[in-house]
């Protein structure tokens, strides 16, 4: 029988600058902007925020010792009850958010996105009939009684699997990573739609929660891109832009990636649509790969570019802007006169506009003359609510 911490409540002061921070409803609060507190705090803690200068309550949030954002925060402005009533509203204001895309032959989407939606340092995704609830924070560990049965009346799902972040796969609780928490799975492989087109999750042992759905408008895209065309998929991972391409009528697909793991996934998402006749995957190195390509003169209509995060710190910026610098070079020889390449990244710490400005500088300083078709940022199950929650973006270029 589980059994979960029980949270209590504790009175906070915080510096001007905070205060001006949750005027903006910015949801952090650092440690060194906390004057005085009126208890040691343990994670989940109610932390009721006021203003050093005029005592006013100015915000609640959940209190968090394990991280330098010593506090998330939940509501802002005066009292409120954080209850039962207080995260189903909050869920269903998500809920709501996404009802477009249901409309579109999807049932997988991102139900929570942290503190975009009011909930910090959860996600919940959802796979057809299971939802992955990953927690960042040891600070939901009070609310779960709270929270599942909410996620699960207004989801409708028949299952609800629990995936931990490292940092807390390492703490002291009963839970563990990959945990069922409500409900039966007969396999960790979830089948699920994505704009008509059926695919795989491994909610169990899958990257984050199985499958990177913030994406699927730009894999749709290309699906209407690549009439007879071929196409070089390049960190394919599980094959998304791949399938969308082969469905789209693509004459031939190469996947790319450096983990085998990956593009068997990304084969079996292949076989599952039966597209298999025109698909090929090349497992190695991104940038080795790309480079030997180009040496062989090898030529693709259409090239996505899609790696993982390079920067997860401030430090790793400028060696994220190289490696994007680098794989627009090596991308550049590889696309057919009139032919199209997709540069993303989903670098948090990297500005879309500096990103774009890598991408272009690039292209400029090459012999290829271009357009720019498109920018793109987050699939609307991905809304971004402050600064720091956004972190996808994407270029579209056609190459002459």
């Amino acid at each position: 029988m589980l059994t979960f911490p029980t949270p209590a409540r504790m009175a906070i002061k915080v510096n001007q600058s905070a205060s001006r921070m949750i005027r903006k409803k910015h949801p952090w609060i650092f440690d060194r902007a906390i004057t005085k507190q009126s208890k040691a705090g343990k994670s989940g803690d109610l932390a009721i925020i006021y203003d050093q200068k005029t005592n006013k309550l100015i915000a609640i949030g959940l209190y968090d010792p394990d991280s330098p954002i010593r506090i998330k925060l939940l509501h802002f402005g005066g009292s409120a009850s954080i209850d039962a009533q207080w995260f189903k509203a909050k869920i269903e204001a998500a809920y709501a958010k996404r009802q477009s895309l249901f409309a579109t032959d999807t049932n997988s989407y991102r139900l929570i996105y942290g503190e975009n939606d009011g909930l910090p340092a959860l996600v919940a995704d959802v796979y057809a009939e299971v939802m992955v609830l990953k927690l960042y924070a040891a600070i939901w560990l009070p609310y779960l009684p709270t929270l599942l049965p909410l996620l699960q009346a207004i989801s409708q799902v028949k299952s609800i699997v629990l995936r931990l972040s490292r940092n807390l796969q390492n703490h002291t609780h009963q839970l563990q990573d990959g945990q069922l928490l409500y409900g039966n799975l007969e396999q960790a492989d979830v089948l699920f739609k994505e704009h008509g087109l059926l695919f795989t999750a491994n909610v169990i042992k899958g990257h984050k929660t199985g499958y990177f759905l913030d994406h699927r408008h730009n894999r749709k895209q290309v699906g209407t891109l690549v009439k007879n065309k071929t196409v070089l998929d390049v960190f394919a991972y599980a094959g998304g832009f791949s399938v969308h391409a082969l469905a789209g009528g693509a004459k031939a697909v190469t996947s790319l990636d450096i983990s085998a793991k990956a593009l068997e996934m990304a084969k079996r998402n292949v076989h599952l649509n039966h597209l298999a006749a025109k698909h090929e995957i090349l497992v190695a190195d991104a940038f080795e790969a790309m480079e030997r390509l180009g040496r062989a003169g090898k030529t693709f209509d259409l090239i996505i570019v899609d790696p993982p995060a390079f920067a997860k710190r401030a430090t790793e910026v400028e060696r994220a802007l190289k490696s994007y610098a680098r794989l627009t070079r090596l991308a550049i020889p590889l696309v057919a006169k009139h032919g199209v390449l997709l540069m993303a990244s989903c670098s948090s710490r990297v500005t879309a506009d500096a990103f774009f400005e890598v991408v272009l500088q690039h292209l400029s300083s090459s012999n290829r003359r271009f357009q720019e078709l498109a920018r793109t940022f987050h699939d609307i199950d991905h809304p971004i609510g402050f600064p720091e929650g956004a972190y996808l973006k994407s270029i579209y270029l056609k190459l002459y």
